[in-house]
Parts: C-alpha cells; sequence; structure tokens
C-alpha cells in the first residue's frame, strides 16, 4: 500500500476502512440494481430510434449478437475481479497483464468514457424534457440536470447505491409493465393500436431485413452504445461488502437482463407499431405507447427514461470519480484529487469530471441537433477501448493461471481463448464500422488526438516522475514474460 493510499480525508496518515480509503458498502441488493440499470440507458430507450429507422426489425439481430459478446467481456471481467477486486479494476489490470502504459492509457480513457457519457445522458435528459416543455433551451435543461447530479454525488457510497437501487428498480418495474401491457394489445386487441398490432409487423413491413444486411451491420455501432456501462459493476469492486459472490452472480444475470429488458421489449415495440413510423431522436418507446392512445401513458414512458439518463449520468459521476482517484494513487494525476471527503467519497475528483462534463452544455447550446449523436460516437470508441483491455488482460491472466504462476479464479469464464478473440474482432469491427459512418466518423478524429495526448503525457510522467510509471516489482510474475 501507498503513503498516498494510506492518507485520509484530511490527508494524514491512519487507519482506513480498506485498502483504498473506500467504505465497502455496496450491499448485494444494490450491485444487482446497479448491474441492472447499467444496461438500461439512453442507448435503449433513446438510441434504439435511430437504429429502428435505419435497420428495421433485424436490429433484434443486431442487438442478440452483439449481446452474446457483451456477455464473453463481462465473463472475463468477473475471472479478473474474483481475482482481485480493486476499484480502478480495469486500468489496474492492464498495468498487471498488459503494461504499465496500457493501464496509464486505460485509466484515462475510461474516466474520458464516462465524461462524454455524463454529456449524452444530460443531452437526453434534455430531449426528454422537450417532451412537456418544447419551448425550454435544451442546454439549459442540460446545466440543470448536471449540477443537481453532481450535488446528489456527494453523498456516502452507500446512500448512492440506494439511490442507483431506486432508479434501477423504476427502470426495470416501467420496462415490464410495458412489456405486458404490450402482449395485452397484441393478444386481447385493446387500445387505439389494438386493430394494427401483431408480431407480423416484424416481417410484413420489407421483410426482416427491409434495408438490407448491411444496413444491420451499420446499426452495430449504435447497439453498442447501448451496451455501455455493463462493465460499471467492476468499478463497484472496491466498495462492495462481499465482491466474490455479488459480482459474480451479477454478471451471470446478463443473458436474461439483455434478452428480457432489450430483446423482448424492442419485439413488443415492433410489433406494436410498423418500423416505418420511428423517427431517428425520437424515443421508440414514447412513440409506440403515445400511438396505443392510453391515457398519460406516453408521458409516463417519457418520465421512466428520463430517469434512465439520469440514473446512467449519475453512475457516470460515480465512476469518473473513482477512476480518477485511482490515477491520483498512481501519482498519474494531481495528488489533490486522492483525498476523500468526511463520507469517504472523492469529491475533488467527483468535481473535476462534473466541470468536464460541462463540455457537454456547451455542445447543446452550439449544435443540439448533433450533440447526441457526436458524444455517443466518442463514447463508443473509448467503450471498445475499455473492453477490448478486459479481455486482452483476461487472455494473459489466464495463460498465468494455466501455467501456475497465479491462482486460479474462482469464477471461470466458459469456453476457450477462441471466444475472447472472436469477441475481438468483433470490437474491432465495430471501429471500422464508425469510420465508414460519416456521421460517427468524428470519433476518429478526436481519438487520435486524444491517444498522441496520452503518449505525450506518458512520457512527461516517465521522465519527471519514473515510478508513477513503473510496473510493480512483481508484475513480471504476474503478466508471466517480463512486462
Amino acid at each position: 500500500m501507498t503513503q498516498q493510499q494510506q492518507r485520509t480525508a484530511d490527508g494524514t496518515a491512519g487507519a482506513v476502512p480498506d485498502e483504498e480509503g473506500y467504505q465497502r458498502g455496496l450491499g448485494t441488493r444494490q450491485i444487482q440494481m446497479i448491474a441492472i440499470g447499467g444496461a438500461i440507458g439512453t442507448g435503449l430507450f433513446l438510441g434504439a430510434g435511430t437504429a429502428i429507422s435505419k435497420a428495421g426489425p433485424s436490429l433484434l439481430l443486431s442487438y442478440a449478437v452483439a449481446g452474446v459478446v457483451i456477455f464473453v467481456i463481462m465473463r472475463a471481467l468477473g475471472e479478473l475481479l474474483t481475482y482481485r477486486p480493486v476499484a480502478g479494476s480495469f486500468a489496474e489490470y492492464a498495468r498487471e497483464f498488459l503494461g504499465p502504459f496500457a493501464g496509464f492509457v486505460t485509466g484515462w480513457t475510461y474516466w474520458l468514457f464516462w465524461v462524454v457519457t455524463g454529456m449524452a445522458e444530460t443531452t437526453a435528459a434534455a430531449v426528454y424534457v422537450r417532451f412537456w416543455a418544447p419551448g425550454i433551451p435544451q442546454w439549459t435543461t442540460a446545466l440543470a440536470f448536471l449540477l443537481v447530479l453532481y450535488a446528489a454525488n456527494l453523498i456516502s457510497v452507500k446512500l448512492f447505491g440506494e439511490i442507483e437501487f431506486w432508479f434501477s428498480m423504476v427502470k426495470v418495474t416501467a420496462i415490464l409493465g410495458m412489456i405486458l401491457i404490450g402482449v395485452g394489445v397484441l393478444t386481447l386487441g385493446f387500445s387505439d393500436a389494438g386493430d394494427t398490432a401483431s408480431v407480423t409487423h416484424l416481417w410484413r413491413d420489407g421483410g426482416f431485413f427491409p434495408e438490407g444486411v448491411g444496413a444491420t451491420v451499420m446499426t452495430l455501432q449504435i447497439v453498442m452504445f447501448a451496451y455501455l456501462g455493463v462493465e460499471l459493476v467492476g468499478v463497484t469492486a472496491g466498495e462492495s461488502e462481499n465482491p466474490e459472490k455479488t459480482l459474480p452472480r451479477a454478471i451471470n444475470t446478463l443473458p436474461l437482463r439483455i434478452a428480457l429488458f432489450y430483446i423482448g421489449a424492442l419485439v413488443i415495440i415492433l410489433s406494436l407499431v410498423p418500423w416505418t413510423e420511428f423517427q431517428p431522436g425520437v424515443s421508440p418507446f414514447v412513440a409506440a405507447f403515445g400511438k396505443i392512445g392510453i391515457p398519460a401513458a406516453a408521458g409516463i414512458i417519457n418520465f421512466v427514461v428520463l430517469t434512465a439518463a439520469l440514473s446512467s449520468c449519475n453512475s457516470g459521476m460515480y465512476s469518473t470519480g473513482r477512476m480518477l482517484r485511482d490515477l491520483a494513487l498512481r501519482r498519474q494525476a494531481p495528488g489533490r484529487l486522492t483525498r476523500l471527503n468526511a463520507r469517504r467519497t472523492p469529491a475533488a475528483a467527483i468535481t473535476v469530471s462534473c466541470l468536464l462534463m460541462g463540455a457537454g452544455v456547451v455542445l447543446n447550446y452550439c449544435v443540439p441537433e448533433r450533440a447526441f449523436q457526436y458524444i455517443t460516437s466518442v463514447a463508443t470508441v473509448c467503450g471498445l477501448w475499455t473492453w477490448g483491455v478486459i479481455l486482452a488482460s483476461q487472455i494473459r491472466y489466464r495463460a498465468a493461471w494455466t501455467a501456475g504462476r497465479l491462482p486460479a479464479p474462482a469464477f471461470r469464464a466458459p469456453g476457450g481463448n477462441w471466444s475472447r478473440w472472436l469477441s475481438l474482432a468483433f470490437l474491432l469491427l465495430v471501429a471500422v464500422l464508425i469510420a465508414v459512418d460519416p456521421g460517427a466518423r468524428i470519433s476518429l478524429y478526436v481519438f487520435p488526438c486524444w491517444a498522441l495526448c496520452l503518449a505525450a503525457g506518458y512520457a512527461v510522467l516517465r521522465r519527471r516522475d519514473p515510478a508513477a510509471v513503473h510496473a510493480d516489482p512483481d508484475a513480471h510474475l504476474h503478466a508471466g514474460d517480463g512486462n
């Protein structure tokens, strides 16, 4: 444990609840709902409208294929988490198994990922508010939400977990309710859409691939954004009461969550309303239940998707604070960011992250019609890097414990390395699709600039403070090849 890790909120040495100074206040119930909440957000509620308009019912196939890849990634993460549960999990595993530079890049990139995701979620929340108040400027609503969530994040981790539990409960209950209502419309024929609603909409309006297979493949980048955040359970590892049990349990329920909340919900939505009636930038859930004509249904659904966006942004602030503090503990960020407040939350790191999330407010002011697309494309590339690092780290870890250099995990990822390599190839395909899409290509301008900044920062840090970027003394034993 470093001297910085042993400091308390006032910067003096002393006893701390655990190695990193956090309190393990997240229980099984909260971890489960945080995992569910991370899988239900803006990408599903808002981004799905754009994807449906581009690919039609075949979008279901994109969600299914991408869901399999996400499950492979999460099982790989679960193996790493049961080996060594730490708050800065992704960056720590990259440092140990891929080298100090990979850890440096991963820590900062995952921090950037949640910063831009926070921008996307506040943007989406501002779009949802326009359902009730179309005259309010989008940027003012985004700013208001950002400030409120910042204030809410300066609480204890136990309260954070409780807030996320109830946020997620609202989302889960609402989606289950939407599915039940949709099934009722399809089977009993009530509501204004009862005469036209039918599962035949899945293939009748131009076929299952109305825009061709190519259009379906192009939606993979949108679909992958919808899954961003499922890895958040890895960040909670340092504050979970019993990570060896709660985290595997949360990961194992992922296929059910994908099948129910993504594929199941979209099957109902696409059966209620022909896919041709959905428009980009409009939540398909709001549009479908507005079509049904149930009194106040559209307003209720809009409130739920607003809750989903705010929940995801709240989780983003939590994650950026922990990741930025982890970098500071490694002396790869300003030392003042290591300090915890009286409630043992990284208030300084959260504040810095929130200030940078304010750039999303500027985008909402300058280009409100393109803000969401710009932000999501950058977030997706950052997420692809993080997922790729998880897979690569797990491959290296498995080689180490198979050779007897490290203990075997209690929670093992199924299948051989071939599933991880195929998943890495899939992530590369999504990156290529982003390059092909003119609307999303901006991320390929932003990310190389980000990479150059990181490379320059690493070079300066290595010259000024070599210990800050040096691998752990026994890292070569972990990686197995002198890394």
